[in-house]
Parts: C-alpha cells; structure tokens; sequence
C-alpha cells in the first residue's frame, strides 16, 4: 500500500512537532510517522520549557510562528524569568510545565493543522533514487511517497537504558527502541555516533516532608513566552500555577556514591559513549566536583493531576538500591517512596559536520536531520532546529531553494546551528548566553522585532499575529517619538533611571503600556552597545555574505594549507564568514580562499 506526502516527518519529539507545524503552515503535505502518536510532545526529562538562552530560542520559535511558546503557556504551572539580577541582555523565561497536559496540547496543535497527517508505525528503510530522497518504507509494508524526509528520533536509534548493571533496550522508558534506521542512515553514507543522556529518579508526593525544603515560587506576574499572548492585555496562565522546593546534598550522600561508583554504567565501562558535561548525573558530580560538600536539589511536581515528583539535579544511573540509599539521605526524604529510578540513555546519532546550515544532509538531498541526532540536548534546542528543517523541507518540496539560515547576529537558532557545522560536539551540545557574540542584540525582549518580520516574508506568520506585531511596532515608535520629544531619552540611559521615574517629567507617558515601555527601556538603556555591535557586525557582513560555491574543489586554490583543504572539504562552509569559524581555519586561509573565488569571478565575466 502506497501513500504520497512531500515530507515525511520521523519522530514526533519536540524536533518533529515543530518541524511538522512548520512544513503544513506552509503548505507542504506532511505525514509525522511516530511509534505511539499518543507520546507526541512528551517531555522525557525535566518538566519545563525555557530557562538561560534556552528561553530565548523559545520567543525565536514563537516569533517566527512555531508552537512550543504556544503549548508552553497553555500549560504552565510556575513562570520565572531567571538572571534579573543581571542585564536584560541575559534574562532567560522559564515554565514549569504539566508535562502532560503539555504533551496533549502540542497533540492538540497538531490535531488541528492544516495539510497534517499523523502516522503510527515504525520507519524501516529510506528510499532514494540516485542521490535524492524518494521515499519511506515501514516496518509493516507501507510505503509513504515523499520528496523529503526530516529525521527526528531523539534519543530512540538503538537506544539503550542502564540502571546499574541492568540494560534495557528502548529511547525511553515503556517505549521500544528504533531499531533499523540506523542500518539505513549508515547505508546511506552517513558516519554514525554515539553519545548518552540521563534522567533523575521520580518521588511521590506524599512521602515527602516538604518542611526540610525552600519553597520556591514563580514571578507574580508571569511573562509568556508566545508574543501572542504577550501583546494581550492582561494575559495570565490558563493553569493554577504551583511552587518548587529547593534541597541539597551533603557529604555522607556522596560517600554513599564514591563507594558504589563501580556499579554505575559510566564508570564500571558498560557504557563507552559521552554524556553531556553540563547536565552532568550525580555520579559525574560528586568524581568532577571532589571539593564541594553539597549540590542542589530541585523538587518540581511534573503536573497538576499527579502526584510525581521530578528531582532535578540528581539525575544517575545507580543500581536500584544505591538510588534508594542515598536519595533518603537528603533532608526531607527519610520516607521517600521511589516511583521511577534514574537511568541512562545511550543512542545513536549522526555527526553534524555531514549537514548543511539548511539542516539538509550533504549525502542525500531531500534528507534533513534535526533535534539530538545531530548532537545537541534539550526540548529548545531540538524544537529550534526542527523549525528550520521543516521550513527548508517545505521549499524543497515547493520547488524553491532550502535556503532558509539564521546567521549569529539574527538569532540564538543562527548561532545553534552554526556552532553545530562549524564546531561538532564531543558530547551533547546544550546553548548558553556565552556561546552568542551579539547576545545584546538577541535579546528575549526583542525576538519578535528581529524575527517575525522574516516569519512573515516566508509564510509562517499568519494575520492574526503579524497585526499584532505591527500594532505592538508602533505603539514603541510612538512611545519612543514622545520620549526624545522631551529629552527624556538621555536622563532614561542612565542605569539608575527607572521608567516610573521619567512619567513624572512626562505624564503622557504613563499612558504607554507597561510591556511596550519595559521594551523601550531596554532599547534605550543597551543603545550605545548596541550600536557598537551593529558596527561589528557590519565589518563581518561582507564576509558571510561571500557565498562559497558547493562545486568548489579545494585542491585547485593555490596558497592553501594541506590542513585547510582537508577540512573546508570535510566541513563544506556556507559562506567565508562560516569557513573562518572552523576550528583551525586562520584568517590567511580565508584570504587565499576569498583570492581565489575572486579570480573565478573575473574570469566568468
């Protein structure tokens, strides 16, 4: 039995989802082939969305017109902005989710898409035809006609679950591994990985004593993380929003674990793979960080109608009775009744410096990847990518160039994915503030000026959103006119200057809404930054727009380094920008190579 879509979508994690939003919006017709439709969105670890860069994806998905600041607002049970301590340059939004209502709304979403057909089964083979994608077969003898194919299989090719000596095969747990695309990717030409990721034992709420803990409660007035909520008046969480509590580890907890440390996967060499350095499991923690007496301990209820407790920082992958032992060490938990242990994952995964910027493989076009097969960790950072392949996928399919990037300077998804050709992680990449050189700019405050309008150029931003922006644009301008107006702009640029205080110089403009003037502000108060790094940006413009030709061959540019050649080969930059951005590429390669290109120019003319 045969079945035509454009694209079929692999995987309906947070990669899928967004990528399967994305290509329908845009007209493709879209078939997401998942094992269980009923776990589409499901949150495999941490029940929340957003925090430190991560929270700016989020707005960058919203502002382009993708889903999870949607799905994360409708179930939301905590808000927090977090770093208000420091510059509105690194403040990170953060939900606490009910990860179940979470999963049923994205299902939800994607129930209602247009052009959208959700498929359950199990992929067994990709078919191609020369070099292109023609195809997919599953396991049951269904054949699905396609003209592209985005994989999203999260932690599920040949996953395999440790808890102590025990392995399980499966990406997560009660779920059954994806057995044979890995067969299929490696057949296909494609260099195959293997990296590890954790996850943290579950309580039940009535066995423990909360009293031993901090409570921590979100912001009073919840900042959402959809630009659609955020231009409604008065917009508050559907959900009655809840508090965390705060605990700690001490020294005689990790005794515990230094004495059974030759039962756990990662040190008793039953698992080889790397697992990720900034999410490390208790383990790591305790052998990394010998010196320090305590970690934090976060207990975070993973929904309204449950009584599971998610532990957040102690994720392990300790042998049952370890787990137990230590974990009723820790004030609060003498009776604390396990629900679910911690494990480990381990699964395969591709090597990124085989894609493009687009996403799309160099091997086989019509073939995107996105989400942890190409090496990152996190829902964001799966969800940021899975926006860009399903947009590239649909202009395939459309007939148009897959030329959809964000550079460094537009978004944290630019600098994601750029960092992922350029910079191929040797263990689970995760986004921070630091990693972004023009982080003043890519601002959570500002992700819809930056990038809606682009959502709109493309198709994404549908009216009822691009109306509300251009009213939100406006209303700034405006506020911004009456500002300067009264030479108020200078005395706001101070740092001890608060908005309040300026409406008494200026009464009008009290009037300005309490969003639009928090923005302003903040424009205002960076400008003099701001202005110095569009300036930085501009000497750099020209080099990334200097477009490097796929048919190139390296061999050919006279002048260049033996190493150089092997790896702008390997890597296959975009543009000189990106091929400067190449660990060992220096600035004179990059001038012999722009040389080069110049004299191919001069002699086709």
């Amino acid at each position: 039995m045969s079945e035509e879509y454009d694209i079929v979508v692999i995987g309906g994690g947070h990669a899928g989802a967004e990528a399967a939003w994305a290509a329908a919006h845009l007209g493709a017709r879209v078939g997401l082939v998942s094992m269980d439709p009923t776990r589409i969105g499901q949150m495999s670890c941490n029940p929340a969305i957003g925090g430190l860069a991560k929270g700016q994806m989020v707005r960058e998905i919203d502002a382009l017109g993708g889903l999870m600041g949607i799905a994360a607002d409708n179930t939301g049970i905590q808000f927090r902005m977090l770093n208000r301590s420091k510059g509105p340059a690194v403040w990170g939004p953060r939900a606490q989710s009910d990860k179940y209502k979470y999963a049923v709304e994205v299902q939800r979403l994607l129930g209602e898409c247009p052009n959208l057909s959700i498929i359950r089964g199990e992929v067994a083979d990709i078919v191609t035809a020369g070099r292109a994608v023609t195809a997919v077969e599953m396991a049951d003898g269904r054949r699905l006609g396609c003209r592209a194919v985005i994989v999203t299989t999260g932690t599920f090719l040949r996953g395999l679950m440790h808890t102590g000596e025990r392995r399980t095969a499966g990406g997560r747990i009660g779920e059954a591994a994806a057995s044979g695309l890995s067969a299929c990717l490696a057949r296909l030409g494609l260099e195959m990985g293997r990296l590890k990721t954790g996850t943290p034992p579950r309580l039940h709420r009535h066995s423990i004593d909360f009293a031993a803990f901090e409570p921590q409660w979100g912001d009073p007035r919840p900042a959402p993380f959809s630009f659609l909520h955020e231009y409604q008046t008065g917009w508050s969480p559907p959900l009655m929003q809840v508090q965390c509590w705060i605990g700690a580890t001490n020294p005689q907890i990790h005794q515990v674990i230094r004495q059974n440390l030759h039962r756990a996967p990662m040190y008793s060499g039953q698992i080889q793979s790397t697992g990720p350095r900034y999410c490390p499991s208790i383990e790591d923690k305790v052998v990394r960080f010998a010196d320090k007496d305590h970690h934090q301990v976060f207990l975070e209820p993973e929904g309204l109608d449950t009584d599971e407790i998610y532990c957040n920082g102690i994720s392990t992958s300790l042998p049952d009775d370890v787990q137990e032992k230590f974990v009723r060490m820790i004030p609060g938990l003498a009776n604390a009744q396990i629900l679910r242990f911690g494990y480990a994952v381990e699964y395969d995964m591709v090597w990124p410096t085989q894609i493009q910027s687009t996403l799309q493989t160099k091997k086989v076009d019509g073939l995107f990847l996105a989400g942890q097969i190409n090496g990152t960790s996190g829902y964001e950072e799966a969800a940021a990518q899975g926006i860009v392949a399903g947009i590239n996928a649909a202009r395939l399919a459309a007939g148009d160039d897959p030329d959809f990037v964000l550079g460094r300077d537009q978004a944290y998804i630019g600098v994601l994915v750029d960092d992922l050709v350029t910079k191929p992680p040797t263990e689970p990449y995760r986004m921070f503030t630091s990693r972004a050189e023009h982080r003043l700019l890519l601002r959570s405050d500002n992700a819809d000026a930056r990038l809606t309008p682009l959502g709109r150029r493309i198709g994404l931003v549908n009216e009822r959103r691009w109306d509300a922006f251009r009213a939100r644009q406006e209303a700034i301008a405006l506020a911004e006119q009456l500002l300067r107006q009264h030479g108020l702009d200078a005395q706001l640029r101070r740092p001890d200057v608060q908005w309040v205080q300026i409406t008494q110089d200026c009464p009008a403009l009290a009037a300005v809404a309490t969003d639009v003037a928090a923005q302003l502000e903040i424009r205002i108060k960076y400008e003099g930054y701001i202005a110095r790094q569009d300036r930085q940006i501009e000497r750099f413009a020209q080099l990334e727009a200097k477009l490097i030709p796929t048919s190139i061959d390296y061999q050919a540019v006279t002048g260049l380094r033996n190493e150089a050649r092997q790896k702008l080969h390997k890597f296959t930059p975009r543009s000189l920008g990106q091929a400067l951005r190449i660990s060992g590429i220096t600035p004179a390669d990059v001038t012999v190579l722009a040389i080069h290109l110049e004299r191919k120019a001069r002699a086709v003319m």
